[in-house]
């Protein structure tokens, strides 16, 4: 079998299929230049049917031969997925290391996972793709024949790697399903304290990084690259006096993303489906933006989010020739999108806006009469409300007026096991309408 090089950077680009848009071309150079591979080449096939043993077939295969001598090319990147057999042939006769489209996003992965459950995620991810690449994988060695004395080393070696992928498999799983009971506490913690989620997703690169920085200070890493980030983040962001929403930034999404990625950071997407809303980040300067809008609609209909309730985020206005900041609304007068810069701060009040006006930010007004025992609930107070007044009475009491929002008073009310206000701690307090 071909020994695969510890390095590799030159590339040649491979796109076999009908289709070979711009757009796609445009998207396996930044996933290789992400990965730190230096595209020196690009090589079409417009084969209607694959070829079962190079897939692009063996006029093509010289083609790439000579192109592999010409640019000093170390590594071959194919836009398509490929059967193990297919790499290992192309190996072979190529002489230099074969990617297909998902090892290369699986390595992009393995490159830029920092925390610890990412590392167990993007793990289990390259075990699932390995394990589906390991039959005729130890061709070096004598194979089974079947008969007396006619067994070689080869199938046990097969049998042994399989086994243990399996166990390691098995392990990872262990402790992501660890992680993702942490993470499930974690949502019913905020959904005790009233703390509504907002999701970010959208497609990679579109800016969500840059907009939760924007927002919040968060400080996460962002560039102009693809899967930038990938470890989740939770920041809190303030909509007004006392409302704060949780902002949760996810992975991106890309066109075809790997099942195998799908499925293992399946407790990082748990977090877009459990969300009250989700904020589809978007490229509006993309000339492709309508193609990537529906990749993203596609990946939240196979992680089963289509019910969250979400606007669209027109990120990125700073580079079309008018860039006008605004909210858009449908025939109901409901926000469905709002056009904003993450990068120069244009929007950010709009956004603000828009989602204070989905999470119903308006404010009553109470007078309170506190007793003297009443202590523990006006140290909650100054912290949920708005304190208007505040003077102690005759009784040693406190009279107040506070102003808040709906939610968190009714927080309150189950906070100290009330059925309305005017039961809340001890029997000398009461509420003024």
């Amino acid at each position: 079998m071909f020994d695969r090089p510890s390095s590799g950077e030159r590339a040649v680009l491979v796109f076999g299929g009908e289709a070979q848009e711009d757009a796609v071309k445009s998207e396996l150079r930044e996933l290789a230049l992400s990965a730190g591979a230096l595209p020196v080449a690009v090589l079409c096939s417009k084969r209607l049917h694959p070829d079962p043993r190079f897939f692009i077939g063996k006029g093509k295969v010289e083609e790439l031969m000579a192109l592999i001598q010409e640019s000093a090319a170390e590594l071959i990147l194919f836009n398509n997925a490929l059967s193990p057999s297919q790499e290992r042939n192309l190996e072979k006769a190529l002489n230099v290391r074969v990617l297909d489209r998902t090892g290369l996003i699986l390595d992009i992965f393995a490159q830029r996972a920092q925390s610890y459950e990412g590392k167990l995620q993007v793990e289990l991810a390259q075990l699932r793709h390995l394990s589906t690449r390991l039959v005729r994988g130890w061709t070096h060695l004598e194979r089974q024949k079947g008969g007396i004395g006619l067994r070689g080393p080869g199938e046990t070696q097969l049998e042994t790697d399989k086994r243990l992928i399996g166990r390691r498999i098995a392990q990872i799983q262990k402790r992501l399903d660890k992680v993702d009971r942490q993470r499930g506490q974690g949502r019913r913690a905020r959904r005790r304290s009233e703390i509504s989620v907002v999701g970010l997703v959208g497609y990679t690169n579109a800016g969500k990084s840059t907009l939760i920085n924007a927002l919040t200070g968060a400080g996460v890493y962002a560039a102009d690259q693809l899967f930038a980030t990938l470890d989740p983040t939770f920041k809190r962001y303030a909509l007004g006096s006392h409302q704060h929403v949780v902002l949760a930034d996810t992975v991106g999404f890309v066109r075809d993303l790997p099942h195998e990625l799908v499925a293992a950071f399946k407790s990082t997407l748990n977090e877009t489906i459990e969300a009250d809303l989700l904020l589809h980040i978007i490229d509006a300067s993309d000339p492709e933006m309508l193609a990537t809008i529906d990749e993203v609609e596609r990946v939240i209909e196979d992680i089963g989010a289509l019910e969250v309730p979400r606007i669209k985020v027109m990120n990125k206005i700073d580079r079309l020739e008018v860039p006008r900041p605004r909210i858009e609304r449908d025939e109901r007068g409901q926000v469905i999108e709002v056009w904003l810069s993450a990068e120069t701060g244009q929007g950010l009040d709009q956004l603000n806006e828009a989602l204070r006006e989905l999470f119903g930010q308006t404010t009553v007004t109470r007078d309170l009469q506190l007793g003297p025992t009443d202590g523990p609930l006006r140290a909650m107070l100054f912290r949920v409300a708005t304190i208007l007044l505040d003077e102690r009475d005759e009784s040693g009491g406190w009279r107040m007026r506070v102003e808040g929002s709906p939610d968190r008073l009714r927080f309150l009310e189950r906070r100290f096991g009330a059925a309305d206000l005017s039961q809340w701690i001890g029997p000398d307090a009461s509420v003024v309408p």
